[in-house]
C-alpha cells in the first residue's frame, strides 16, 4: 500500500512528529495527569504553553519588540472585519489590491466601514505591478494577501507603501520564508495551513495601532483588549495554541525559516517542472508570480473528464485531495511546510504514469 499524503490546502498536513508527541501527550500534559483540552487557561501549565508559544514564534520570525503578539479565534475571515474596525479610522480610507478570492472577501467586508479603493488591477493569475505613488496618502492602511491559496499566485516582493500601514493576510504561507516583520503594521493568518488546526488565528501588530477603535466596537473585536489581556480576555483556543507550540518547536528543530524556505523551493521546484514539461497539464499562472504552497493545474485542453479521472486515480495512488476549488477546477497541490519532498516526488511520479497511460 502506497503511503497516504494529504495535499488538501487546509485544514492541511501537520508534521508526523508533532502529531505524535500531541498523541503522546494527549491524556496527561507534562505528567499533569490532565490532557490540554482539559487545562484552564488560567493555570500555569497553560501559561507555560501560550508564553512559551509566543518565544518561539517571536524567534522564527525575528519579531520586533513594539510588536505584539496575538492568539485569536474567528479565522482569517473575522480579521476582514477586525482590521477595518480597528485600523481605519482616522480617515475613513483605505487601499485594497485584490490578487484572488480571499482579498475580495477582505475587500467587501471593508467597505462596510469606510471608504475602500482598489489599488492596481484586479488579477487572478499573475500579481499586479505596484508603485509608491500608486497608494492614497490619505489611506489608513494598505491591504494584500501575501499568498493566494485559491488561484496559486503569490507576492514574492512587498510593496512600499511609504508611511501607509501595511495590513497582510499571510494565512497560507506564513513560516514558509523568512519575513521582514518591520515592512507591515499588522499581519494575520489562519493557523490550518502552516501553523496548527483550525480555530487559532495568528496575529502580529504594531503597537502604535492599538487603541484607535471606536466604542461601538465589539470588546471582542477590539485589539486592544485581546493585547491588554494577552490574549486570554475570554477561553481561548488551548489545544489548538498547544499544537501551534508544538509546530514551533519543529521548524525551530529543523534549521528555522531559512532552511524552510530551502525545502520549499525545492520541492515548488520539482512540482513546476514537472507541470512544465508535462504534455497534458499545466500550471495557469504567471511564472515569476508562482506560490511556493499552492499548486494550482488544469488540463492543457480544458478535459473535465481527464482531470476527474486523474484525481480519482490520484486518490488510489494515496494522494488526496488534489481536487480544485470549485471556483476554479481543476487540481491544486498545496505543499505547506509539513509536506515531505518525498511526498511531491510521489506526485511527480504520478503525473509522468498518468501521461503515459493517457497520450
Amino acid at each position: 500500500m502506497n503511503p497516504v499524503y494529504n495535499f488538501s490546502a487546509g485544514p492541511s498536513v501537520l508534521p508526523k512528529s508533532v502529531l505524535k508527541k500531541a498523541q503522546d501527550e494527549l491524556l496527561s500534559y507534562d505528567q499533569s495527569g490532565m490532557s490540554v483540552m482539559e487545562l484552564s487557561h488560567r493555570s500555569n501549565l497553560f501559561s507555560n504553553i501560550i508564553e512559551g508559544a509566543e518565544r518561539l514564534i517571536r524567534d522564527l520570525l525575528v519579531i520586533p519588540k513594539n510588536y505584539k503578539v496575538l492568539f485569536l479565534q474567528g479565522g482569517a475571515s473575522q480579521q476582514f472585519a477586525m482590521v477595518p474596525l480597528n485600523l481605519m479610522v482616522k480617515n475613513k480610507k483605505a487601499d485594497y489590491v485584490l490578487t484572488g478570492s480571499w482579498s475580495k472577501k477582505a475587500y467587501k467586508e471593508a467597505q462596510k466601514y469606510g471608504n475602500v479603493r482598489v489599488v492596481g488591477e484586479d488579477t487572478i493569475n499573475h500579481i499586479p505591478k505596484l508603485s509608491s505613488d500608486m497608494f492614497d496618502p490619505e489611506a489608513d492602511y494598505v491591504h494584500i494577501t501575501t499568498n493566494n491559496t485559491i488561484e496559486g499566485t503569490a507576492f514574492h516582493e512587498i510593496p512600499d507603501t511609504g508611511d501607509i500601514p501595511l495590513v497582510a493576510d499571510m494565512s497560507s504561507n506564513i513560516l514558509s520564508t523568512p519575513i521582514d516583520v518591520s515592512k507591515f503594521g499588522l499581519i494575520y493568518a489562519g493557523a490550518q495551513k502552516n501553523i496548527g488546526p483550525a480555530g487559532m488565528t495568528l496575529v502580529i501588530i504594531r503597537e502604535d495601532l492599538i487603541g484607535h477603535a471606536s466604542d461601538a466596537v465589539p470588546t471582542m473585536l477590539d485589539y486592544k483588549t485581546q493585547t491588554d489581556s494577552s490574549s486570554l480576555y475570554n477561553t481561548p483556543p488551548t489545544f489548538a495554541i498547544y499544537v501551534a507550540k508544538l509546530v514551533f518547536e519543529w521548524l525551530k528543530a529543523r534549521g528555522g525559516l531559512t532552511e524552510m524556505e530551502k525545502q520549499n523551493r525545492d520541492k515548488a521546484a520539482l512540482l513546476y517542472q514537472a507541470l512544465d514539461q508535462s504534455e497534458l497539464f499545466y500550471a495557469p499562472i504567471n511564472k515569476e508570480d508562482r506560490s511556493l504552497m499552492n499548486v494550482p493545474f488544469v488540463s492543457v485542453d480544458g478535459d473535465k473528464e481527464l482531470e476527474a479521472t486523474f484525481i480519482k486515480e490520484a486518490q488510489a495512488y494515496g494522494l488526496e485531495t488534489l481536487k480544485g476549488h470549485r471556483s476554479v477546477g481543476g487540481m491544486r497541490a498545496s505543499i505547506y511546510n509539513a509536506m515531505p519532498y518525498e511526498g511531491v516526488e510521489a506526485l511527480v511520479e504520478f503525473i509522468k504514469s498518468f501521461e503515459r497511460a493517457n497520450k
